[in-house]
């Protein structure tokens, strides 16, 4: 189901079993799997793929040219650079910040990261651009850009240069 108040760009498929709420904006040239979900005010650019099962939550930002494998799920207000790929089965969580009125803390992701498979990036953590993390780590830290982490946690290993 694609809501009537989203805006879809050209050439843009969406599976016909993907869901797709009011205000979401989605690029040119992208592909929007099965069971994928992406709601409410959530922003797309250009040339994305999603595969399938993906959840995109409210108010989240997807740079152009972003990949995700099937099974991610980004929880509100998350921001994502410009060409990362995302491996299967990522989860980027949030937790309420109780001395801001339950304002929902997230990450961010920069612009050319590579993420592995079944990561998980805790609640204020954040990955820098062309930042590698290994697949199965939990990153519970602020990731610098250039920079490649593993494990859980996840913990510097060496730069990406």
């Amino acid at each position: 189901m694609i809501s009537t108040k989203a805006k879809i760009g050209k050439n843009t498929f969406i599976h016909p079993l993907a869901y797709i709420e009011d205000d979401v904006i989605i690029g040119d040239n992208c592909h929007i799997g099965p069971f994928c979900i992406i709601r409410n005010g959530a922003i797309i650019g250009d040339n994305c793929k999603f595969t399938a099962y993906c959840e995109i939550r409210n108010n989240c930002r997807v740079g152009s040219g972003t990949t995700m494998g099937s099974r991610c799920t980004l929880s509100a207000n998350v921001i994502v650079g410009k060409n990362v790929v995302i491996k299967y089965g990522f989860v980027a969580t949030d937790t309420p910040d109780l001395k801001q009125g339950d304002k929902k803390i997230t990450g961010t992701i920069g612009d050319g990261a590579l993420i592995g498979a079944n990561v998980t990036l805790m609640p204020n953590a954040s990955i820098g651009k062309n930042a590698i993390i290994g697949a199965n780590s939990q990153v519970r830290k602020n990731v610098p850009d250039n920079e490649v982490w593993y494990g859980i946690p996840a913990k510097f290993h060496k730069k990406n240069i």
